[in-house]
């Protein structure tokens, strides 16, 4: 049951245990809507539930809570495609900031070529990685 949402998780143990979602709600003291925002993984059962919850599906604590979290990735794959994203938002707010001073007659030439040079700078940056 590794590399699985918790949501996903708690889903397949009350299928597995042939409850619906009211029964589980019943039995935790919940709403069923709570139940079926855990299963989508919109939130999760309070910390202090857990273990009434590995009680019910008769597993253990540990066993419940060795779930991948959801959008969970490799690390380094995430801080790749994060300062993709860092450096196509600079060189866009850059581009922004630049037209907005602009007309507004706020900015001169020499600064907005400075900031614009900074803006395609990122966005080469983002590019070549």
């Amino acid at each position: 049951m590794k590399n699985k949402t918790l949501g996903s998780m708690i889903q397949d143990l009350r299928k597995a245990h042939n409850m619906t979602q009211m029964e589980l709600a019943d039995k935790m003291g919940v709403t069923d809507k709570a139940v079926s925002k855990w299963e989508r993984d919109l939130s999760c059962p309070d910390i202090n539930s857990i273990p009434k919850l590995a009680e019910i599906f008769e597993i253990s604590v540990d066993d419940l809570m060795q779930v991948k979290i959801a959008g969970q990735n490799d690390s380094k794959l995430n801080i790749k495609e994060l300062s993709n994203t860092i450096f196509k938002a600079l060189g866009l707010a850059m581009g922004v900031a630049v037209l907005t001073l602009s007309l507004m007659n706020i900015i001169d030439a020499k600064t907005s070529i400075t900031l614009l040079s900074i803006g395609l700078t990122c966005i080469a940056i983002s590019n070549f990685s």
